[in-house]
């Protein structure tokens, strides 16, 4: 599939701490961004922490992938709210922030040729009121179930490095199970 897809920025996080409703919950979801070549291994990129891996991280879910044409929507979603629609890439707790790759084009098992690397698709992102948090937005994780602005996980299939400006090669899989169609289930299951 000859396009035009792009590494924007590569973000990681720390653990840190996030007062949500008078409680202290641990969190990675606030990343920045990072400059140069990072390494990635088999359970993410070097610097990119996680605080829960049940939901996040591990082998399936190693990567998070973000599309950057979703951010023009959530810049409009937060002015109509009264919010700053200042966002930089990362805002969502994404470790790549791509262009040129949205989710209604993948399907799982797809893979992501970089350079010096390989990811393959695992399964879209299910926000959690973590996200409404960072974002100052209560409604911020219904928006994006509501829209299926959620981005998607990846594997890393064969370890290497990874640098913004990268371009990639989207290698189809099987396509035998849309991405949207995983995200529309997981949605109804979690109701």
């Amino acid at each position: 599939m000859s396009q035009n897809y792009k590494i924007l920025s590569i973000q990681t996080g720390t653990v840190q701490p996030l007062q949500i409703n008078n409680k202290r919950v641990m969190s990675g979801i606030k990343k920045q961004a990072v400059e140069g070549v990072v390494s990635v291994h088999k359970m993410g990129i070097d610097g990119d922490e996680q605080a829960d891996l049940t939901v996040h991280g591990g082998l399936a879910k190693a990567v998070y992938a973000y599309p950057s044409e979703h951010y023009a929507f959530w810049q409009e979603q937060r002015r109509s709210r009264g919010l700053s629609p200042n966002l930089p890439y990362g805002s969502f707790g994404e470790n790549l922030t791509l262009s040129g790759l949205l989710e209604e084009a993948l399907f799982v098992g797809d893979e992501l040729h970089f350079p010096n690397c390989v990811l393959r698709v695992t399964q879209p992102r299910e926000p959690c009121y973590k996200l409404n948090s960072i974002m100052g937005d209560r409604y911020a994780a219904k928006t994006m179930v509501q829209t299926g602005r959620c981005g998607f996980y990846l594997a890393v299939d064969v370890v290497g490095s990874l640098a913004a400006g990268q371009t990639f090669e989207l290698k189809p899989g099987l396509r035998q199970v849309l991405m949207t169609d995983l995200f529309k289930t997981a949605t109804l299951k979690n109701r």
